[in-house]
This record gives structure tokens, C-alpha cells and sequence, in this order.
């Protein structure tokens, strides 16, 4: 615990000034930590971090995250989607060169991770470039779900929630880590208005969202479960890796965007 509490601290102190600073220094920190949540899927499947196929994801999920503004080099016709499936082409060409040690069912994990960590962290930049009280609204759902999930989970929990992926989740956490959000949230978005929704709209999209990071969570349990990995990196001590701490906000953000926040 003490471990988890002093690198969750040197995180923070590190994570809030970027958003407060937004701009640059917020898409440049989702480009990071797109790659480095990338290079974890290439962990979990015991792959080389050091490959063609590697290379190429890491240019496909960056060409996702950065805002079209980055890519005015491109010529015209080149759109992110066509970026995007001219990346996709080079992954199915290197099941070809490789002699299928690279294979098809390879080419479609990384083409879906890329796509899943990619999206994400876009809407990670996206967000903050709406404001700072809007990236702040969905990273508060997400620390305050999570916190009100682990603290009912521990003293109430009795019902698994999934037991077949994450044996330690209950249901009487789930819907704790629900109210906990519901309501600390709803006094943020007094303070500060969340775009143009009035209260009762506001407290009920931030339930869905809270429900939706909370089935992120289980996406990448799931993910764990398959690979039969505890965590699915080290890098965040007491924590695990990127996947396991940007989770749950991975499906919140583009249900912000579904929602017409973003």
C-alpha cells in the first residue's frame, strides 16, 4: 500500500500540471502514453518490442492519438482513416515478409489495439481541448468510481461481479463506486457546468459513464485473463502499467464524445 500511495503521488504531481497546461504538452503526453500502453499489448503476447510489426503499430497508434493539425504535412488525400489502412496494409504485407511468423490473427490484435488505445488517448486531447473542467469531469468519474468501488468492495462486497475475469469485484462495489461518482461529480458540475446539460441530464450521463468505465475495467481484465498476466506492465509500481490505470478512461472518453460532450 505504501508503494501504491508514493507512486500514485509522483503520478499526479506529474499528471495535473500537463492538463492544466493542455496544448502541447498534453497531446505529447498522450502520444506517450499511447505508445507505451501499445508496447504493453506486445508484452502481454510475450512479442518483441523491437520489430518491423512493432514499428509500424507505434506509427499507426500515434497517427490516431495526434490531432489532424500534426499531420498537415500529409498530402490531401491523405486522410487519418486512409493513414490509418495504409498502416494496416503494412501489417498484413509483414505476415508475407516475415514467412508467417508475423501472422493474420497477430495483424488483428494489434490492428484492434491500436485502434482501442488510439481512439482513447484522441479523446484524451480531444477533451482537454474542450476545457480543462470537461477532461477533469471525466477523470473524476473514473478516481472517484474506482475509489468508491474498492472502499464498498472491501467492507460490503459479497456478490462477484465477474468472478470468471476479476474475482475481486462485486457487485455491491460496482454500484458503490456508481454513487460515489454520482455524487461527488454532480457537486463538480454545479461549480462547473459541463457543456450545455442542466443537472438531472448530467447526473444520468455521468452514471452511464460511471457503468462504462467500470465495463473498460472488465475489458481489460478480460485482456489480463487471456494472456494470464497479473497486471499489464510495471512501469507504475504498486499500479501495474498504462492499461491498468487509463482503462476504465479509455471508454469513457469516446462515450463523452457519443454523449455530444466532446
Amino acid at each position: 500500500m505504501k508503494q501504491r500511495t508514493i507512486t500514485a503521488v509522483i503520478a499526479l504531481l506529474i499528471f495535473i500540471p500537463i492538463i492544466i497546461l493542455g496544448g502541447v504538452w498534453v497531446s505529447s503526453a498522450a502520444v506517450g502514453l499511447g505508445l507505451l500502453a501499445m508496447a504493453e499489448i506486445f508484452i502481454m503476447k510475450k512479442k518483441l518490442l523491437i520489430s518491423p510489426e512493432a514499428l509500424i503499430t507505434f506509427v499507426g497508434v500515434t497517427a490516431i492519438i495526434i490531432p489532424k493539425a500534426f499531420l498537415g504535412f500529409l498530402p490531401a488525400a491523405w486522410s487519418p482513416s486512409f493513414s490509418f489502412y495504409v498502416v494496416v496494409m503494412l501489417l498484413l504485407l509483414t505476415t508475407v515478409f516475415s514467412k508467417n511468423k508475423f501472422n493474420f490473427d497477430d495483424a488483428g490484435v494489434y490492428t484492434l489495439a491500436m485502434l482501442y488505445i488510439g481512439m482513447g488517448f484522441n479523446y484524451f486531447i480531444t477533451a482537454r481541448q474542450e476545457g480543462l473542467t470537461t477532461l477533469l469531469y471525466a477523470l473524476l468519474i473514473v478516481w472517484c468510481t474506482d475509489t468508491g468501488a474498492y472502499m464498498v468492495g472491501k467492507y460490503f462486497g459479497k456478490h462477484k461481479l465477474a468472478k470468471h475475469i476479476s474475482p475481486n469485484k462485486t457487485w455491491e462495489g460496482s454500484i458503490g463506486g456508481t454513487i460515489l461518482a454520482t455524487l461527488i461529480v454532480s457537486i463538480f458540475t454545479i461549480v462547473f457546468p459541463i457543456g450545455n446539460l442542466t443537472l438531472l441530464p448530467m447526473i444520468a450521463t455521468t452514471i452511464l459513464l460511471s457503468i462504462g468505465g467500470q465495463l473498460g475495467d472488465l475489458v481489460e481484465s478480460a485482456l489480463k485473463r487471456y494472456y494470464g498476466v497479473k497486471d499489464s506492465g510495471k512501469i507504475l509500481p504498486g499500479h501495474g502499467g498504462i492499461l491498468d490505470r487509463f482503462d476504465s478512461l479509455l471508454f469513457v472518453l469516446p462515450l463523452l464524445h457519443l454523449f455530444g460532450i466532446i
